[in-house]
């Protein structure tokens, strides 16, 4: 079972890189460095900066690389398809020019990746973890967003050999199980993978364990949260955006919330999964100063139970 454990910006609460309030991106790095990763991600379109021989100097000095790059965007609307198509180019160029990671053998490809994520719906932010009432995609708008994730796929790989794989996530127009079904159908394997996160995948209602056993022929990299129970029932009795709940505390460092990371582990060796895990913990920036602290707990405990 060779898996190896990176980490994300989102866990000192960068998500918004307009947030006047995010830690330096130097920051950032020390810290997953002295947590005991040796992997992170990009972040947020801008936030480390897209110069590789600055960006590649840095991560050298503390034994980093990176594992991928985010869209985090608006996919739906058809004006915005420019700046993602921009942003394709900008991420996927500079992860080409990063050292390269070398593939586990069971590895279905080869990171850094690029993660897909639809972002930016007042309407579906305030839903986040309700299928039952958040409202879905008309059938025009749905396929739009699978022409703009075609794009972007095929631009990612075509030009620049970067496997692109589309993370469900809450508060965004693929998030519930109906529309993580349907994303599977209308995008094939050969154009782009998922990007499944357990931390999301109950957020949403869904079971993570059998959630992953049902895409894992098409599981190209995975996401590790942890979710406080008794903050997501309390949150998800109030009007609140996502990134509200995180805020107060919905995330937590793994072992210390309500996913079963021992199963986890069983299902993952069963399934035969290679390759990288990241762990994330959104949070609000403002209380960036826990952020070490609970990527270490997250580190430590997922090696204590075999990861």
């Amino acid at each position: 079972m060779a898996i190896h454990i990176s980490t994300a910006p989102c866990c000192w609460g960068v998500d918004d890189v307009k947030n006047p309030h995010l830690p330096p991106w130097r920051r950032v790095l020390d810290e997953a460095a002295q947590a005991g990763y040796r992997g992170i991600e990009l972040g947020p379109y801008g936030y480390l900066p897209l110069d590789a021989q600055v960006l590649g100097d840095t991560l050298a000095e503390r034994g980093l690389h990176v594992v991928a790059g985010t869209i985090f965007d608006d996919l739906v609307d058809p004006a915005n398809l420019p700046n993602l198509l921009k942003q394709t180019h900008d991420i996927c160029a500079l992860l080409r020019r990063l050292p390269p990671i070398e593939p586990e053998p069971g590895q279905r490809f080869r990171l850094p990746c690029l993660v897909l994520i639809d972002w930016g719906h007042e309407e579906r932010d305030y839903a986040a973890g309700h299928p039952e009432r958040a409202p879905r995609l008309s059938e025009e708008n749905w396929q739009r967003m699978m022409a703009h994730i075609r794009a972007i796929a095929e631009l990612a790989w075509n030009e620049y050999g970067v496997r692109a794989t589309i993370h469900p996530h809450a508060g965004g127009y693929i998030e519930f199980a109906d529309e993580l079904e349907r994303l599977a159908r209308d995008i094939p394997d050969e154009l782009a993978g998922l990007c499944l996160d357990t931390g999301h995948l109950y957020y949403a209602g869904m079971d993570p364990a059998e959630t992953l056993r049902r895409y894992a022929g098409r599981l190209d990299y995975l996401h590790f949260k942890d979710i406080d129970q008794a903050v997501f029932e309390r949150v998800l009795g109030e009007r609140i955006t996502f990134f509200e709940a995180c805020a107060r505390g919905v995330m937590c460092p793994i072992g210390r919330g309500v996913i079963d990371y021992p199963a986890l582990r069983g299902l993952l060796l069963e399934l035969g999964y290679q390759g990288y895990i990241t762990v994330e913990q959104e949070r609000d920036p403002r209380n960036a100063d826990g952020s070490l602290r609970d990527v270490a707990a997250s580190r430590a405990y997922l090696g204590s139970v075999g990861f």
